[in-house]
């Protein structure tokens, strides 16, 4: 599903700094997984390059068949926008819009389905988080945790292969914490999604099927 071999990243402003040494590790389809390490490990950092947002990094990236760098940027877009979700850890969704035009609009870009196909599908995965009637309320008037769970119908709204998250729970209370654990579990177990999670949550790395461990810009437990 997901290899990775020998990435590194040096930031150049000011000063050269080496933010990521030699990342290697792969995952299988269906695999939920989390990573774990102190801020500034460079968590984030890896997690923008495996979902293509940064591909300005040395070594090699694979998703199935895919080559990150002998894709170009259009590919690469193309490649995100169909097989990967990204959950942040703020939900960004566009407040001007109703939770059922947010959770299209991945898919209404994508264009490979109709409006009305787009539309039901974003109100069958609505129904699977179970906030279909929200559908019709603007962004702004639901719960945080509800708006957490809109974030997460929206990426899985073009079926990706693999769901990146980046503290996908860090602004949430415990209840609603592992209300999305639960739903990224199921997605793992009944539809053999992928899930890549960035965490300071102990527990919620513990429940996973494999913690990765950060520290200093390296992998040192897996």
């Amino acid at each position: 599903m997901l290899k990775v071999q020998g990435v590194s990243k040096f930031f150049h402003d000011p000063v050269e700094v080496q933010i990521l040494k030699e990342i290697s590790f792969e995952m299988k389809s269906g695999e939920f997984a989390s990573i774990m390490g102190k801020s500034g490990c460079g968590k984030s950092t890896l997690l923008y390059i495996l979902s293509t947002m940064d591909s300005q990094y040395s070594g090699d990236v694979w998703l199935g068949d895919s080559h990150f760098g002998s894709l170009n940027a259009d590919e690469l877009a193309e490649l995100r926008n169909e097989y990967i979700g990204f959950v942040f850890q703020f939900h960004y969704l566009l407040p001007e819009f109703t939770v059922l035009q947010n959770v299209m609009m991945p898919a209404l870009k994508l264009g490979k389905m109709s409006k009305s196909e787009i539309e039901y599908e974003a109100m069958e995965k609505l129904r699977l988080l179970g906030i279909e009637d929200q559908a019709l309320k603007m962004a702004t008037r639901i719960s945080g945790g509800q708006k957490q769970r809109v974030a997460i119908a929206r990426a899985l709204i073009n079926r990706p292969s693999i769901i990146m998250g980046d503290e996908p729970t860090g602004n949430l209370d415990s209840k609603n914490a592992e209300m999305v654990f639960d739903i990224f579990k199921e997605l793992s177990q009944e539809f053999g999604t992928s899930l890549l999670i960035v965490t300071h949550d102990e527990d919620f790395a513990r429940k996973t099927d494999r913690v990765i461990v950060m520290a200093d810009g390296e992998i040192i437990s897996q």
